[in-house]
């Protein structure tokens, strides 16, 4: 396969092709049919060896013609957290006037088989596990073909497109807001469900509101939890890393990440400190996402 900057070509010197067990099976017996033609001299005999060797060789050319020309188009996948699979979406096109059939995608444990029609494509997303955080690979793509008789199979050399998924640090358990953790106006966030200011998050009762029910989480698998809502205050807060505690660092990373995600959730314009890095209070998806890439690539100062 060869790169382009946004796809991968199938080009014919980059495909190989050899004979498969029944493609083996069958030239042994043309040449048995072979070795009996020539010993009883029967025009029949040879006649028929011809016909099913010059069936060999065609069905070799369109074997190879099935993959010639194809284009995979990978993207880049949309950012997950630790522990979540990373979906990459690609893309086969096939531009030719012509049905390409019985072809195989296999990346990782992921194995699709497609026809595609003239002029036609098809999408597959290809899954990858996550372990930590940063960025993350594609995976790696083969693409494979033993149309029409099964006699040869042809594929091309398996290749890594440079495409990759954001993976976000696995957020931490729920925690209280540290005691300096104050709002603009200096006033600490009360621990009740009550007022405006988010306090934090804790295990939802069932007399809880359902308008505080925190259903993010609860849509990503992390079960019931209920805001907790203090006094009126100015909601600007600062996440610091030395609010964190631990020997681990990733386990300190993933406190912050819990912190950055509740105080989005509570909808407070927050801040966010680490050694080296420095995002001022902000609100919004798009502070969001810088705040959560900031600490999937933050790096110890001294690493």
């Amino acid at each position: 396969m060869q790169f382009t900057p946004n796809e991968l070509l199938l080009g014919r010197q980059r495909l190989y092709m050899l004979p498969t067990s029944h493609g083996i099976y069958f030239g042994l017996l043309l040449l048995a049919m072979l070795l009996v033609a020539v010993n009883y001299n029967n025009g029949l005999a040879y006649a028929f060896t011809f016909l099913l060797s010059a069936m060999g060789l065609v069905s070799m050319l369109y074997t190879h013609r099935n993959l010639v020309g194809l284009r995979i188009i990978p993207k880049d996948a949309d950012p997950v957290f630790v522990g979540q699979l990373a979906s990459f979406p690609v893309q086969i096109d096939n531009p030719s006037p012509t049905i390409r059939s019985d072809i195989w995608l296999v990346s990782n444990q992921c194995r699709r088989r497609m026809d595609l029609g003239p002029q036609s494509h098809e999408q597959v997303l290809l899954s990858a596990a996550t372990t930590r955080r940063g960025y993350l690979r594609c995976p790696v793509i083969s693409i494979s073909s033993a149309f029409p008789f099964g006699l040869f199979y042809t594929w091309a050399k398996p290749a890594r497109p440079a495409y990759r998924c954001l993976v976000y640090p696995k957020p931490g358990p729920l925690l209280p807001w540290p005691a300096h953790f104050r709002s603009g106006g200096g006033r600490e966030p009360h621990r009740g469900i009550d007022g405006d200011d988010f306090a934090g998050l804790r295990a939802y009762q069932s007399t809880d509101p359902p308008g505080h029910v925190h259903w993010k989480a609860a849509a990503h698998g992390q079960g019931l939890q209920t805001k907790r809502f203090g006094g009126a205050t100015n909601a600007t807060i600062w996440l610091d890393w030395r609010a964190t505690h631990g020997p681990d660092i990733e386990d300190r990373i993933g406190i912050l990440c819990r912190w950055v995600l509740d105080a989005d959730a509570a909808g407070l314009r927050y801040g966010l400190r680490m050694p080296g890095v420095e995002l001022a209070p902000e609100r919004g998806q798009s502070h969001l996402h810088q705040s959560l890439r900031a600490l999937a690539l933050w790096r110890p100062p001294d690493v």
